[in-house]
């Protein structure tokens, strides 16, 4: 595996209230070997293992994106969803960030479906044979599109399912994880005080309910992303 630098700065990650947890009463014992204090009722994420297991998930991440690997970014939660959408617009990859719907794995010849159907109205509408319809027609056409934008927006581009699955939530995408289990499909998780380190392959102890600290994770993962990606481009 290749070793680089990340600058993963503590100061940096405290600023971003990457080490804030949960409430004591709402934790996970599994989490332990990951929680260095309780400060007024709540949990305190051990930064100096963030920060080595943040660096060590850059350079897989950077290895997988150097032999070409396709990743899928998924965090549908309000506080994450802006910043997981312009995380994977800017490492080119796939991402959800409004609704992960059931079976969008599993059931991947669904999805597929519903991935050509939304291509063929989005090259309608530009082609304006939308407007050439009866308004009616024409306007249902529209909340279809609107609706499949909405929900498919960020995979329209994908051809099959991802290799790796960076999710952000564990609690919020637990159907999304319990799916890539199933299939086999590698995860890397964002993983707070209240969650099960062992149901994801690579878990990132840190706040995954502060905005800043959602950004800051995203960035780090996503410049290891966008490197190997650039690596590849170069050795293919």
């Amino acid at each position: 595996m290749t070793k680089k630098y990340w600058n993963i700065n503590l100061e940096e990650m405290m600023e971003a209230g990457v080490h804030f947890g949960h409430g004591t009463r709402k934790w996970n014992p599994r989490m332990a070997p990951y929680i260095s204090a309780k400060r007024k009722g709540i949990h305190i994420t051990n930064l100096t293992r963030t920060a080595r297991f943040l660096s060590e998930t850059c350079d897989l991440v950077f290895d997988a994106a150097s032999r070409g690997k396709h990743f899928l970014i998924v965090g549908t939660k309000s506080k994450a969803a802006d910043s997981v959408a312009l995380a994977a617009i800017r490492a080119r990859c796939h991402y959800v960030n409004k609704k992960w719907l059931g079976g969008m794995s599993t059931n991947w010849s669904t999805t597929e479906t519903r991935l050509h159907k939304f291509r063929d109205l989005r090259a309608e509408q530009r082609a304006g044979k939308l407007n050439c319809l009866p308004k009616r027609d024409a306007a249902m056409l529209k909340r279809k599109l609107s609706h499949l934008q909405t929900y498919l927006g960020g995979i329209k581009y994908m051809t099959g399912l991802p290799d790796i699955v960076i999710i952000v939530d564990q609690h919020e995408e637990y159907t999304a994880l319990r799916e890539c289990i199933t299939l086999g499909i590698p995860t890397i998780c964002l993983i707070d005080t209240n969650c099960d380190p062992d149901l994801a392959d690579i878990s990132i102890p840190a706040n995954d309910d502060a905005i800043a600290s959602i950004r800051l994770i995203l960035n780090k993962l996503v410049s290891a992303l966008c490197e190997g990606h650039s690596s590849y481009i170069r050795n293919r």
